[in-house]
Protein backbone atom coordinates (compact mmCIF):
# COMPACT_ATOMS: atom_id res chain seq x y z
CA UNK A 1 0.00 0.00 0.00
CA UNK A 2 1.35 3.41 -0.94
CA UNK A 3 1.94 6.24 1.51
CA UNK A 4 -0.82 8.19 -0.24
CA UNK A 5 -3.34 5.35 0.16
CA UNK A 6 -2.46 4.91 3.84
CA UNK A 7 -2.99 8.62 4.36
CA UNK A 8 -6.35 8.56 2.53
CA UNK A 9 -7.45 5.61 4.67
CA UNK A 10 -6.44 7.43 7.89
CA UNK A 11 -8.30 10.58 6.84
CA UNK A 12 -11.42 8.55 6.03
CA UNK A 13 -11.34 7.15 9.56
CA UNK A 14 -11.01 10.67 10.98
CA UNK A 15 -13.96 11.93 8.92
CA UNK A 16 -16.02 8.99 10.15
CA UNK A 17 -15.09 9.87 13.74
CA UNK A 18 -16.06 13.53 13.24
CA UNK A 19 -19.44 12.41 11.94
CA UNK A 20 -19.92 10.29 15.06
CA UNK A 21 -18.82 13.18 17.29
CA UNK A 22 -21.25 15.55 15.58
CA UNK A 23 -24.05 13.00 15.95
CA UNK A 24 -23.28 12.79 19.68
CA UNK A 25 -23.34 16.57 19.95
CA UNK A 26 -26.68 16.69 18.14
CA UNK A 27 -28.09 14.25 20.68
CA UNK A 28 -26.77 16.45 23.49
CA UNK A 29 -28.38 19.53 21.93
CA UNK A 30 -31.74 17.77 21.92
CA UNK A 31 -31.57 17.44 25.70
CA UNK A 32 -30.15 20.91 26.35
CA UNK A 33 -32.16 23.51 28.16
CA UNK A 34 -33.84 26.14 26.02
CA UNK A 35 -31.44 28.81 27.27
CA UNK A 36 -28.45 26.96 25.73
CA UNK A 37 -30.09 25.31 22.74
CA UNK A 38 -29.58 28.24 20.32
CA UNK A 39 -25.89 28.51 21.18
CA UNK A 40 -25.40 24.77 20.75
CA UNK A 41 -27.27 24.74 17.45
CA UNK A 42 -25.09 27.58 16.17
CA UNK A 43 -21.96 25.67 17.21
CA UNK A 44 -23.25 22.56 15.44
CA UNK A 45 -23.99 24.52 12.26
CA UNK A 46 -20.41 25.81 12.27
CA UNK A 47 -19.03 22.31 12.87
CA UNK A 48 -21.11 20.87 10.05
CA UNK A 49 -19.85 23.55 7.70
CA UNK A 50 -16.25 22.74 8.65
CA UNK A 51 -16.95 19.03 8.28
CA UNK A 52 -18.37 19.65 4.81
CA UNK A 53 -15.25 21.63 3.89
CA UNK A 54 -13.06 18.80 5.16
CA UNK A 55 -15.13 16.28 3.21
CA UNK A 56 -14.65 18.34 0.06
CA UNK A 57 -10.89 18.43 0.66
CA UNK A 58 -10.96 14.68 1.27
CA UNK A 59 -12.68 14.13 -2.07
CA UNK A 60 -10.02 16.27 -3.73
CA UNK A 61 -7.35 14.25 -1.97
CA UNK A 62 -8.83 11.00 -3.24
CA UNK A 63 -8.97 12.20 -6.83
CA UNK A 64 -5.52 13.78 -7.12
CA UNK A 65 -2.61 12.33 -8.95
CA UNK A 66 0.32 11.00 -6.98
CA UNK A 67 2.38 14.02 -7.98
CA UNK A 68 -0.19 16.56 -6.71
CA UNK A 69 -1.42 14.88 -3.57
CA UNK A 70 1.06 16.66 -1.28
CA UNK A 71 -0.49 20.05 -2.03
CA UNK A 72 -4.02 18.78 -1.46
CA UNK A 73 -2.86 16.98 1.68
CA UNK A 74 -1.75 20.33 3.14
CA UNK A 75 -5.20 21.84 2.53
CA UNK A 76 -6.88 18.83 4.07
CA UNK A 77 -4.68 18.97 7.15
CA UNK A 78 -5.62 22.63 7.63
CA UNK A 79 -9.33 21.76 7.39
CA UNK A 80 -8.79 18.80 9.72
CA UNK A 81 -7.19 20.98 12.40
CA UNK A 82 -10.04 23.47 12.18
CA UNK A 83 -12.79 20.90 12.61
CA UNK A 84 -10.86 18.89 15.17
CA UNK A 85 -10.44 21.98 17.34
CA UNK A 86 -14.09 22.89 16.79
CA UNK A 87 -15.39 19.46 17.77
CA UNK A 88 -13.21 19.40 20.89
CA UNK A 89 -14.29 22.90 21.90
CA UNK A 90 -17.98 22.20 21.30
CA UNK A 91 -17.84 18.93 23.22
CA UNK A 92 -16.14 20.67 26.14
CA UNK A 93 -18.74 23.44 26.16
CA UNK A 94 -21.65 21.04 25.93
CA UNK A 95 -20.43 18.73 28.64
CA UNK A 96 -19.22 21.49 30.96
CA UNK A 97 -22.45 23.48 30.73
CA UNK A 98 -24.63 20.41 30.56
CA UNK A 99 -23.14 19.00 33.76
CA UNK A 100 -23.28 22.18 35.82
Amino acid sequence: MSERQRYVDQMKLKLDQWNKDIDELEDKVKTAGSDMKDEYQNNLATLKKKRDEATQKFEELQSTTDSAWGDVKDGFEHAWMSISNGVTSAKNKLFDKGDS
